[in-house]
This record gives structure tokens, C-alpha cells and sequence, in this order.
């Protein structure tokens, strides 16, 4: 009899998808400046040889796939590309450097050498993919911001690669197809294979697609076998007491220098806005919402200031009334904008002006806690990036963001609140998932710290 329970427990697990290895079978002695989690995280992903590293921002991914891609550098001889946003190559070079990595930033392939090399997606086209054996696309959720055609080159360049990484914080909240494209880019599965076996349509918002019900837990099994996913350490494994995060306060603002709820479901008694009419109340209201900024950011003229806008002519009205500060424009030429950004990372420049979908990605300036919302868009993922640009791992001060709020922008804050949800709920699956396979496959126990405090039935409290 208990031959017969192994036997169905092994049929069992072997009908259990799971990505195939095809990394180093031998893992070497890896750097001493790591986390355990870092550590942990480096060898699965050798082990895998693509694979996803979705943690958290501030928990050292750029650390994680430096060592990775040195020791895969060591095993294979092969050159190393490490893609990322704009301004953040220079940012990984310094990182590179005060680890002991050799590595160099490029802008064309005349540029490339042996080891390490760093450049901006902007720049891909200047380089041949098949020059390379080793690549790592660092904010890979970027991929969103190019257009399809672009997306798939760049899938189809490194396709058959044995060693890729993907790197994010966040997956976007219930944006599955943006997994997908995680996982057609790392050869683990045909992004429309995933869709068909694990999801459907969503009769409530076309072109989107939910999770079967039974499917939730076997897909987040799945991603677990070819990703590391988590929100802090002890999601695997380690100790948290190094990565404690400050607090962060948030402070609305009536366009017309008027407090407002805090409450983003009650900010106005009129009509709401939507992506149509966003731009009419936008413009209307500019020059309460400019004026108010420089107010605000006047307060405290020693602190270094990031603005966060979401349309040039928001840009224009903040930057009039604020002239010191230094703006970021999608037309400048990439070496204005890497000069501009460099200069604000190292504290040679006091306040800067951008969005977060040009900004929001990848760079690192814990030295600033504040930071100001001039006018948000409907995205979760934008915001939830803007401000982990400086509420990160190596923030040493309370993080002050300001959102000033014109009227009938309600329905922003609804949205935002909505999709917050959805990430949190998504997260909670991605954590139970990385636990279940922890204790599974690798024989890690994770303790137990229970989240929420069960009430009573007033019967049983009463002991009846």
C-alpha cells in the first residue's frame, strides 16, 4: 500500500509542468558580498539558464545578474549584454565597478568587448545580437513601452540564446500577457501556448484574459520553476532585517491650494473624469496646478525635488514657474537626457522634471525624499514605479510625495486603488507559489507569520 501512494504521488508530480533546466549543471563558488536570497537567486538562475528575476526594487537585482552574468562569462567565454532603460547603464557600470566586475558601457557594436557590456535599449539597433551569448534585459517590463513590432524583434533576436535573464520589480497587476512576453523571450513557453492552457477570455474587459479558477495555483507553480519572485527576503528564505523600508506619507492637494480627502473614493462631490475628457480638465487646470507646485516645492528649496508630469505641457507650466528645475523631454537627444539624469543621480542638479513613463524605470535615487505629482495618468504601474524610484532598499529618510489633484480627477485615484489591489492579490499568489516551491524542490521551510487577525464568532467568544 505505501509503494502504491508513492507510485501515484510520483505519477502525480510528473504531470506537473515545469520549466526545463538547461544552465550549469556544476554551480561555482559565488561572491561573498551577497544576500543569501541574492545567493539563492543567482544559482537558480544558472541552474535554469533563463529565467525570470522578478523581486522587488532596492533588493539587488543589478547585484544578481552582474554575478550571474560573470560566472556564466567564466563557463561559457561568451560576451555578455545587459540592456536597460535610459540613463541606467552608467548607473550599472558604478554598481559593476564597486563589486569588482569589469564592464563597460556601449553605444554601437564597434564598442563591444570581452565580459560585460552595458548599453540603453535606445541603442539596440547599433548592435548584432548574434555577437553575443549572454543577455539580460534589465526592466524588462519596458518591453511594454515599445510597440509590437519592436517587442518582437527583439524576442526574435536572442531566440535559442541558452542564457537569458529577464529582470523586473513588476509584472503589472493582472497584465498576464506581460508574463507571457517574459516568458516567450526566455524560450519557456509560446506566450499564446500559456494563454490557451492556463487562461481565458474576460467577458468584462476585452482583450484581456483572467485566470482559470482551477488554474490559479498549477500557473503560479509553473512561473515559480523558471522565476524568483518576491517582496522581501524571507519571501525566500532569508532575513528582512537589512531591507526594512521608511515609511512614506502622501499629501493631496486641491488644484485651487485647497486640502482634500485623503480618501480616494470621496475627493469630489462632481463628475468624474475619464481617458477622454482627462486632457480638457488637465488643461483647464494647469496654471492652479503649476502655481501650487512651486509653492510646495519653495517650501523646502534644500531638498532635492523630483516632479513627476505626464504631458509636455504640464512640463512647460511647472518649468515657467519653477525655472532652476531641470526638465527631461522624450525629443532630446539620449546623451541630454543621459547627461541631465546623471547629473541629478549624482546631486549636481536640485530638481528635476519628467514622467514616469519615460523616467519611471530602473534608476536609483534613494538621495532623494521628495518627490510631486503635477498630473498622473490612469496607470497603476507608472505610479507604483515613480515613487519606488526613491521609496527603495537604501532610503535612509521618510519619503514625502505630494499628489496635487484637480477637480473631477476622482476617478484616477478609483483606478489606481483598484489595480493596487489587484497587484497586492497578485503578489500574494506569486509569494505562496515561491514558498510551495522552496519547500518542495529545495527543502527550504519557510516559517509561518500570519498576516491577519481572525475575529470570533461572538458565540464561541462567549463560550457558549
Amino acid at each position: 500500500m505505501h509503494g502504491t501512494k508513492d507510485s501515484y504521488a510520483e505519477f502525480i508530480a510528473s504531470k506537473t509542468l515545469r520549466a526545463k533546466q538547461h544552465g550549469l549543471v556544476k554551480i561555482p563558488n559565488l561572491a561573498s558580498h551577497l544576500f543569501p536570497f541574492q545567493h539563492h537567486s543567482v544559482e537558480f538562475s544558472l541552474r535554469i539558464g533563463s529565467s525570470g528575476c522578478f523581486l522587488s526594487t532596492g533588493l539587488g537585482k543589478t547585484e544578481i545578474f552582474l554575478e550571474w552574468c560573470q560566472k556564466v562569462i567564466e563557463a561559457t567565454n561568451e560576451k555578455a549584454l545587459i540592456l536597460t532603460p535610459l540613463a541606467v547603464a552608467a548607473q550599472t557600470k558604478r554598481r559593476a565597478e564597486r563589486w569588482g566586475y569589469e564592464a563597460r558601457v556601449i553605444r554601437r557594436q564597434s564598442e563591444v568587448g570581452p565580459g560585460i557590456n552595458i548599453c540603453n535599449y535606445d541603442r539596440l539597433h547599433n548592435l548584432d545580437p548574434t555577437e553575443f551569448g549572454i543577455v539580460v534585459l534589465d526592466e524588462a517590463s519596458i518591453l511594454k513601452s515599445f510597440n509590437g513590432k519592436v517587442s518582437r524583434a527583439l524576442i526574435d533576436a536572442f531566440r535559442g540564446y541558452r542564457f537569458k535573464l529577464a529582470a523586473t520589480a513588476t509584472p503589472a497587476p493582472n497584465d498576464h500577457m506581460e508574463l507571457g512576453q517574459y516568458c516567450d523571450f526566455l524560450d519557456v513557453m509560446a506566450s499564446n501556448e500559456m494563454l490557451t492552457r492556463w487562461f481565458i477570455a474576460d467577458q468584462n474587459e476585452a482583450g484581456k484574459y483572467r485566470l482559470k479558477r482551477h488554474a490559479v495555483d498549477p500557473f503560479w507553480d509553473w512561473v515559480s520553476s523558471w522565476a524568483r519572485m518576491a517582496e522581501k527576503p524571507s519571501d525566500l528564505g532569508d532575513d528582512d532585517s537589512n531591507f526594512d523600508l521608511p515609511s512614506y506619507t502622501v499629501t493631496r492637494h486641491r488644484a485651487r491650494d485647497s486640502a482634500i480627502s485623503r480618501e480616494f473614493g470621496s475627493l469630489f462631490g462632481i463628475a468624474d473624469i475619464s481617458a477622454t475628457n482627462l486632457h480638457d480638465i488637465k488643461r483647464d487646470t494647469i496654471g492652479a496646478r503649476s502655481d501650487l507646485t512651486a509653492e510646495i516645492v519653495g517650501r523646502e528649496k534644500e531638498e532635492p525635488w523630483l516632479i513627476w508630469v505626464d504631458t509636455n505641457y504640464e512640463a512647460d507650466a511647472v518649468k515657467a514657474a519653477i525655472p532652476q528645475a531641470t526638465e527631461v523631454r522624450g525629443s532630446e537627444p539620449i546623451e541630454a537626457k543621459e547627461e541631465k539624469l546623471e547629473a541629478f543621480a549624482l546631486g549636481k542638479r536640485h530638481i528635476l522634471i519628467g514622467k514616469p513613463s519615460q523616467l519611471g524605470f530602473g534608476l536609483d535615487w534613494a538621495h532623494c525624499a521628495r518627490m510631486l505629482f503635477v498630473g498622473r495618468s490612469f496607470s497603476y504601474e507608472q505610479f507604483y514605479q515613480a515613487i519606488r524610484r526613491c521609496w527603495r532598499y537604501g532610503q535612509k529618510r521618510e519619503l514625502q510625495v505630494h499628489i496635487i489633484v484637480a477637480e473631477g480627477e476622482a476617478e484616477i485615484g478609483r483606478v489606481i486603488e483598484r489595480k493596487s489591489d489587484d497587484h497586492t492579490k497578485m503578489r500574494a499568489a506569486m509569494r505562496a507559489a515561491m514558498r510551495r516551491n522552496l519547500e518542495k524542490v529545495h527543502g527550504i521551510r519557510l516559517s509561518y507569520n500570519p498576516t491577519h487577525i481572525a475575529r470570533l464568532p461572538s458565540w464561541l467568544a462567549l463560550g457558549v
